[in-house]
């Protein structure tokens, strides 16, 4: 069996895989990697599906031991990476040998990098993933020290690129959002004040569930203030405006409702950035 030995998990690691979509009616949500543009991209480096299961690694640290020859790539929070003693780079397929050991160094920049492994990490799938849903208890535990994690069988096509060509990331976070279901609970200029000249940043209380911001506040309107909203269907991007007026903004697991007003949608095209922001990072939103 080709498989691989987490030698060290860092500070989490996770499998990921596109998550579980169509389960939201019974309350379980979409989950699946934070930035899931990135494992796509290295699953198409070693030639995998692009929904293929994958390692999701937070501040790097992780260490795996190769049990078979495998090929690897890396894609999302840049960092430095060896096989046994040897520097490797990211965004390319790399052979690792039987016996070889990966390391993921930490990233200077982003939060989160993604191994993929030709064949895929072939753990169990629980409703059609094999992605961890923390909050839900679904899925894989995040890895630990000994853990085996088998690897699916390779498919039939080869890598068809050395490497990848990947624009860094923009100096400033930038979100575009559009007007939220409930943009007609707040003030006139909101959205104005959303999308002002002040940043907000990103708070330590960040996770997969959500970015908290501290930032300007978004007022609702009069004739809302102190009613409640009968909870209603979530989406990944939603900004939510709890009673103090700090925008909440959701992630991949994020609950299926919620009860505050979504003043704002951030696109799809942008939640990738969401699944790579720091706490202490200046965020700036944009309409459109």
């Amino acid at each position: 069996m080709t498989a691989l030995e987490v030698v060290e998990p860092g500070l989490r690691t996770l499998v990921q895989d596109a998550g579980r979509p169509g389960w939201a009616h019974v309350g379980v949500g979409r989950s699946g990697a934070a930035d899931l543009d990135a494992l796509r991209l290295a699953n198409r480096l070693v030639a995998n599906p692009q929904d293929a299961a994958g390692l999701e690694v937070l501040l790097g640290g992780l260490r795996l031991r190769a049990l078979g020859p495998v090929t690897v790539a890396l894609a999302g929070a840049p960092v430095a990476v060896w096989v046994d003693r040897v520097r490797v780079g990211m965004h390319a397929p790399v052979e690792v040998s039987e016996g070889a050991v990966l390391r993921v160094g930490a990233p200077v920049r982003g939060l989160r990098t993604y191994v993929a492994v030709r064949g895929g990490v072939a753990v169990p799938e629980v409703l059609g993933s094999r992605s961890t849903d923390l909050p839900a208890g679904l899925g894989p535990s995040p890895v630990r020290v000994g853990d085996v994690l088998p690897v699916g069988p390779s498919p039939a096509s080869l890598p068809f690129v050395d490497v990848a060509a990947v624009r860094p990331r923009a100096d400033e976070a930038v979100l575009p959002v559009l007007p939220g279901p409930r943009a007609d609970w707040f003030v006139e200029d909101a959205l104005a004040v959303l999308c002002g000249a002040v940043r907000y940043q990103v708070t330590p209380a960040s996770d997969r569930v959500a970015l908290r911001l501290e930032g300007p506040v978004v007022r609702r309107a009069p004739r809302t203030a102190g009613r409640e909203l009968p909870s209603e269907g979530l989406v990944p991007g939603a900004v939510q405006v709890p009673p103090d007026g700090r925008p909440v903004v959701f992630g991949v697991d994020h609950p299926v409702t919620g009860g505050y007003p979504v003043v704002a949608v951030v696109r799809s095209c942008a939640l990738g950035l969401l699944g790579q922001l720091r706490p202490g990072e200046p965020v700036r939103f944009v309409r459109g």
